[in-house]
């Protein structure tokens, strides 16, 4: 079956489209994806009002990185206090608005040798996994699912079939011709 946008984005972005998850990432190939900017304004401007945004935050010449985020979610996320900390702790003016945030995290992927791994903070995975990851430079976890568990296992186990269930039951729908702007839109 043919990866469109809207299959792609719901197998990987719906936990965030539902409002369960603060943001999500993909990664889009812009030969797959020569009208992506196109679409983005299209799903923006009809998810706008749920609070979701579609945002590029990393260009390179094979792939566009789109960040999906549930604003209300994110900012309260990114407000946590252990969540401030850690960002201090990558550079981040962790007290300035959700904007400002964005624009440090965009600058760190266009700079960095490797990929700036606080982005798991902003995906809402848990601290001590994000900080665990780096530490332990991806190995020695005690779980591995939509990301690397460090600390609550038995939580991010169920955390995680919770997020699969609700990309199934998206991919399902989209597969049945739904878009997901249908989708998400009337939700």
């Amino acid at each position: 079956m043919e990866m469109t946008l809207d299959r792609l984005l719901a197998a990987y972005c719906s936990p965030t489209l539902a409002g369960i998850k603060p943001a999500s990432l993909v990664s889009c190939n812009r030969a797959l994806y020569p009208d992506l900017v196109m679409r983005l304004h299209a799903y923006r401007s009809g998810l706008a009002p749920r609070g979701l945004h579609f945002e590029i935050v990393c260009a390179c010449q094979d792939r566009h990185l789109v960040l999906v985020y549930h604003r209300p979610l994110l900012e309260r996320r990114l407000a946590e206090p252990d969540v401030q900390d850690a960002l201090r702790r990558f550079g981040y003016a962790a007290e300035q608005p959700l904007e400002g945030l964005l624009q440090q995290l965009r600058r760190r992927m266009a700079l960095a040798d490797g990929f700036p791994h606080e982005v798991g903070l902003f995906l809402g995975y848990p601290v001590e996994d994000v900080l665990g990851f780096i530490r332990n430079a991806g190995r020695g976890c005690k779980l591995c699912g939509c990301w690397k568990v460090y600390g609550d296992a038995e939580a991010a186990a169920a955390l995680f079939a919770r997020l699969a269930r609700v990309c199934r039951g998206v991919l399902r729908r989209v597969e049945r011709g739904e878009t997901l702007l249908e989708v998400f839109a009337a939700a």
